[in-house]
């Protein structure tokens, strides 16, 4: 069975990055690169990365217009990423456009509601309903659209994976039983995410911030 955590790279200087990606390469089954790492170190920095030999998550959460999102999406042809991100509230136009523009071999799935907010949040951005609901109704619009899936949190993943059986889903804010919770609000354990659907377990500070992250990733491995 393929490793399914992607170490969340959150560290500033890029040869800390990479040495951190080596330290754990045996023990996670991707690396997933943001905005804030994207913005810093640009393509140098993915394809330093990606030479450590591990699939690249470019966690980018494309959000705009359809041309201009399909443009971006084949600008990153060059990076091989295996997995890139786009926001799922952009429309089933857009959705179509950027799916129809990766790669062939790149996964497009949707952000539906970030794991950093939760039900107060979503209200005050004007949606109405739960956020269990947003997250279903933005599922549904992701794979009429095409994608392979969407990302959401472990709250949500077994009801979209019942509706959504062949789906791809990556869920984040996920934190290790007894781990600090940090500025997430929606988070399950690694092991929950997995047995509830999903397909990639996306973990940073509690492996990059340990004192040995091959051990930390290590652990986080053995409970699934």
């Amino acid at each position: 069975m393929t490793n399914p955590i992607y170490l969340a790279l959150d560290v500033t200087r890029l040869e800390d990055g990479v040495a951190l990606a080596k330290k754990v390469k045996g023990h996670v089954g991707g690396i997933k690169l943001g905005l804030e790492f994207f913005c810093a170190h640009g393509a140098h920095g993915v394809h330093l990365i990606a030479q450590v030999g591990l699939p690249i998550f470019l966690d980018l959460k494309f959000y705009d217009i359809p041309n201009t999102v399909a443009g971006a999406m084949q600008a990153i042809h060059v990076l091989e990423p295996s997995i890139v991100t786009v926001h799922a509230s952009g429309g089933r136009a857009m959705l179509e456009d950027a799916k129809a523009a990766a790669a062939e071999h790149t996964k497009v799935v949707g952000v539906t509601m970030l794991t950093s907010m939760d039900q107060r949040d979503l209200e005050r951005t004007g949606v109405e309903g739960s956020a269990h609901d947003h997250v279903m109704r933005l599922a549904e619009l992701s794979k009429d659209a095409g994608l392979d899936g969407i990302v959401c949190s472990g709250q949500e993943i077994k009801s979209v994976h019942d509706q959504w059986k062949d789906g791809f889903f990556v869920v984040p804010g996920l934190r290790p039983a007894g781990s600090a919770v940090g500025d997430q609000k929606r988070v399950v354990t690694p092991r929950q995410a997995r047995d509830h659907g999903a397909s990639v377990l996306v973990i940073g500070r509690p492996i990059s911030r340990a004192d040995d992250p091959a051990q930390a990733a290590r652990a986080i491995e053995a409970t699934l």
